[in-house]
């Protein structure tokens, strides 16, 4: 059924911004290039024949010895047509830099933050990127597979009586 969102997507964008496509057990899935995050979303979002409304999901995947190192992972879903797709966005690790789908979904808010926080990817134009689930001063991101376990952080006291 979400073969259409495919042939959709292959057939508004012929200039490699569709990386590669695909389907498993009946879900499809498209790598995007990362310099088209944003217009394939956009795309996805506004095309009345896809109606993209709801982002279900954002997360990370860390590739460690890959090239891209990180997939941002979006799910979208029709609430109206019914379909779904898995999108990836690959990212560097010298640069893990990827719009943020804040401005069209705003539900990608703490998604975002939480891949930000726990990988360090970054997200152009998130209104507010900062940790989420972690202290301010946690050095590093301790979902890389690449953070060493035994890292020691540093302690962090809190003013009595604060709500902090």
């Amino acid at each position: 059924m979400a073969q259409l969102v495919l042939d959709r997507l292959l057939a508004q964008f012929g200039g490699g911004e569709i990386i590669k496509t695909g389907s498993q057990h009946g879900n499809e899935w498209a790598r995007i290039r990362p310099d088209a995050w944003t217009a394939v979303c956009t795309f996805l979002r506004d095309d009345p024949t896809l109606s993209m409304e709801m982002l279900t999901d954002l997360t990370c995947v860390d590739r460690f010895g890959d090239e891209p190192r990180f997939d941002v992972v979006v799910h979208l879903y029709s609430v109206s047509k019914k379909h779904r797709v898995r999108l990836y966005g690959g990212v560097p690790e010298e640069n893990p830099l990827i719009d943020s789908l804040v401005p069209l979904w705003p539900g990608a808010d703490w998604p975002e933050r939480e891949a930000y926080d726990l990988y360090g990817v970054r997200f152009a134009g998130h209104p507010d990127l900062r940790r989420l689930l972690m202290y301010p001063e946690f050095i590093g991101h301790p979902l890389r597979k690449d953070y060493p376990k035994e890292k020691r952080q540093p302690l962090v006291r809190r003013q009595a009586g604060s709500l902090d």
